[in-house]
């Protein structure tokens, strides 16, 4: 259909042609004439002409045209389409083709998009990866040598020397704990051992160490098992959240849930914060929205300036129980690359 279309163009150029063509013939054929001095009635009906004329021009150059406007028009507005979001195509050929060419883009850009981010978390969950491993398998057994070291020295010091030594101890030993915390910040180890369950509580349980906040946690029943790439995305998304929480949002009390609700599985955070003020550039918000789409969730955030923070994701389930085997070879490869790279260093 697309090879022997004409173009844009040269519509353009056949009906100025044929409206003209038409105004010649009407002129050569009918019975009016045109004086040397032109005569009211004569100037009326060219002034009918000529309006008629550009009326029919501008009728059919506004059915090929008004598509290319509506395009530049959506592609003014938007910046960074949400999935799914198409033209609907027009009835003019050359405007069908125009817009579905421009949705065939956004796919395109859609799809590159899903697979760049994807490999840019899996690149970042294996940076975590090689890092927890090198905090746990060096700082953190260097520090357990160091501890050793003191509690054989401790027998063997001078007794105005013990309190020094086990205030040395002491920080070592809470340094080794700082350690394993980052670790497993980085690593979430216990979503892999235990489920998404205990890797959520246990984020709730670290909350309750950095500040007086009262945090609570519900598990709705019937979840069915989801893939390990939507626990981990939900996962990031609560840690992220409560992380905000702790850091801005001057709460007293946090909710953390995860339901099932329909057909998807939803994860709720809520505070009592102060709201609005956090959410702005730089505070993970892009980061977790990045998450979502990944995994073809929707994420919602709605904050209210004193009355606190709701971050609402909803997660298909229909997509959430079957595995990606796509993402999951992408995460394969960049964590093999990373892991190439720590041997070579």
């Amino acid at each position: 259909m697309g090879r022997h279309q004409l173009s844009l163009y040269w519509k353009v150029c056949l009906t100025n042609g044929v409206v003209f063509l038409l105004g010649s013939l009407a002129l050569a054929f009918s019975p009016m004439r045109v004086s040397e001095q032109v005569l009211l009635s004569e100037a009326v009906v060219l002034a009918v002409g000529l309006g008629a004329m550009f009326a029919l021009n501008a009728l059919l150059l506004r059915l090929s045209l008004a598509p290319v406007d509506k395009v530049i028009r959506q592609m003014d507005a938007i910046r960074m389409p949400e999935p799914g979001h198409r033209l609907d195509v027009p009835a003019s050929r050359s405007g069908a083709r125009l817009v579905r060419s421009y949705n065939a883009m956004l796919g395109r850009l859609e799809s590159e998009r899903s697979t760049s981010n994807a490999n840019a978390l899996a690149a970042q969950e294996a940076e975590r990866h090689r890092i927890a491993q090198e905090l746990h398998d060096e700082i953190g057994q260097n520090l357990t040598v160091v501890l050793l070291g003191l509690k054989q020295l401790e027998s063997r010091i001078p007794d105005d020397l013990t309190d020094e030594l086990s205030l040395i101890r002491e920080s070592a030993r809470t340094g080794l704990d700082d350690v394993r915390r980052v670790a497993r910040r980085l690593r979430p180890g216990v979503l892999e051992d235990l489920g998404l369950h205990s890797a959520l509580a246990a984020l709730c349980t670290d909350l309750t160490t950095v500040g007086p906040l009262q945090v609570r946690r519900i598990f709705g029943r019937g979840l069915p098992q989801l893939n390990h790439q939507t626990e981990l995305v939900i996962y990031r998304i609560a840690q992220e959240a409560l992380t905000n929480v702790a850091r801005h949002a001057q709460a007293n009390n946090v909710t953390l849930s995860l339901t099932k609700i329909g057909d998807n599985a939803v994860l709720e955070v809520t505070d009592d914060g102060r709201g609005g003020a956090e959410i702005v550039p730089g505070s993970g918000i892009g980061g977790m929205r990045e998450r979502a789409l990944l995994i073809g969730a929707d994420l919602m955030i709605t904050s209210a300036p004193r009355q606190g923070t709701e971050i609402r994701l909803t997660v298909p389930l229909a997509s959430a129980t079957t595995p990606d085997p796509a993402l999951s070879i992408q995460t394969d490869d960049v964590s093999a690359a990373a892991a190439g790279h720590q041997e070579d260093s």
